[in-house]
């Protein structure tokens, strides 16, 4: 069991007031961003990653970071055949695969410049004492450090908090010049456990989001993000056609590599969440996914959260337009891949 934060590190809030209310402003025009992915972990990183990277015009990509992740800590879930699928891989291993991943969706994009694409940690974070330095953590925070002082770096992270909490623990002062922007778990008003992949796999990472200071923009995935659901008659009409990169996603969907654990479904007719489109979607129009400030909760050891009174600001969405996004995605992909 992790121990509490506040026996550990005691946060000291680094901005103002009035700084929280400007970084957690809605974006507007080209944003700067750094993305952290766990690519390999499913399908949804690929699909994300590709609609990020056919908007240029919107979203300027410094970098995009491999996070750790591996579902060995659900394995008790999931049928013994499967005890030696490649999901049940350490979470180096796991990182490594999300580094590839990374390497072949911009390949079949046939990019131009592909981005800078760095190793993250190869472990999770056991101790806030003890951050674990990658070329992940160097990149974002040269990056951040960087910034211009009113232009925010934008961190979309859509896998374990990991490299981000390293990063924070540090160079602290990056709190300073970046938002954090999560998908994961239920929102902040809910009683639930929050048993979500993202938060459950590093969970001294995950508290550390909340207790740093960092602003945050929080994207639920639970009654939220779970809206993004996608179905294989869409991909075919849709994905497919669109070159390389449209054949390559809807063979992850038509044959989705979590089957080897989950099962395939019984029927051919099926639909898959998207879950890591909403941090693209809140980026290139907010209106996609409505959100609002709240006071930032802690995340205990039961992995529920705990309000409190004294809470630094964070954004946290409630709504998310489901088909303004997909087809946007789906132009997107149309457009390019003529």
């Amino acid at each position: 069991m992790v121990t509490p934060q506040s026996t550990h590190h005691t946060a000291h809030l680094p901005l103002s007031p009035e700084a929280y209310a400007a970084r957690l402003r809605l974006p507007t025009g080209c944003v700067q961003i750094v993305i952290d992915t766990d690519a390999a972990n499913e399908i949804d990183d690929q699909f994300a990653l590709t609609w990020a990277l056919l908007h240029p015009e919107r979203l300027q990509i410094h970098g995009i970071y491999a996070t750790p992740f591996s579902f060995a800590h659900r394995r008790a879930s999931y049928s013994a055949a499967a005890d030696n699928a490649p999901p049940f891989n350490p979470p180096d291993v796991g990182m490594q695969r999300s580094f590839d991943e990374i390497l072949k969706v911009q390949a079949l994009l046939r990019l131009s410049s592909p981005v800078p694409t760095f190793k993250g940690s190869p472990a999770y974070l056991r101790s806030l004492n003890d951050p674990i330095r990658s070329d992940a953590t160097d990149h974002l925070i040269a990056t951040a450090l960087a910034m211009p002082l009113n232009e925010p770096l934008y961190v979309v992270a859509i896998g374990c908090a990991t490299n981000v909490a390293s990063a924070l623990l540090l160079a602290p002062e990056i709190a300073q010049k970046i938002v954090v922007v999560w998908t994961s778990a239920f929102p902040s008003h809910a009683p639930h456990a929050n048993q979500s992949f993202n938060l459950e796999q590093d969970v001294l990472a995950s508290q550390w989001l909340y207790e740093s200071g960092v602003p945050l923009v929080y994207l639920p995935g639970y009654h939220v993000g779970a809206q993004l659901r996608l179905s294989l008659a869409e991909t075919e009409r849709y994905v497919k056609p669109h070159g390389m990169i449209g054949r390559y996603l809807h063979e992850l969907f038509a044959d989705n590599p979590l089957w080897t654990i989950t099962g395939r479904p019984a029927t051919e007719a099926h639909s898959w969440v998207i879950w890591d489109l909403i941090n693209f979607a809140w980026l290139i129009n907010p209106d996609w996914v409505p959100s609002h400030i709240v006071p930032t909760p802690l995340l205990d050891n039961h992995l529920h959260w705990q309000s409190r009174k004294q809470a630094h600001p964070m954004r946290e969405a409630y709504e998310v337009h489901r088909d303004a996004i997909f087809n946007d995605f789906f132009a997107r992909l149309a457009s390019f891949c003529v």
